[in-house]
């Protein structure tokens, strides 16, 4: 790896029944200061809602506890 290259991060997306589940978790993620990103679901995972949590495989176990703690249904959560 040269000087300028930055190293390959390790992604997870936690998938969500509907649009508002996924927005929720926006904001409660963001309440808790866990860097994310809202992206389109890959259509490999799921069709179901639009779009999904995507966040550093590092970052997982910050993720899970602040949705399972807020009850948030979650569809699922997996490796991208």
């Amino acid at each position: 790896m040269s000087f300028n290259e930055e190293p390959e991060k390790n992604y997870r997306v936690a998938l969500f029944y509907s649009v508002s589940g996924a927005l929720r978790a926006e904001k409660l993620l963001k309440a808790e200061n866990v860097a994310f990103k809202l992206i389109p679901v890959p259509r490999h995972l799921s069709s179901d809602c639009g779009i999904c949590v995507r966040f550093e495989t590092k970052e997982e176990s910050r993720v899970k506890k602040v949705l399972i703690e807020s009850n948030l249904d979650i569809q699922g959560i997996c490796p991208l």
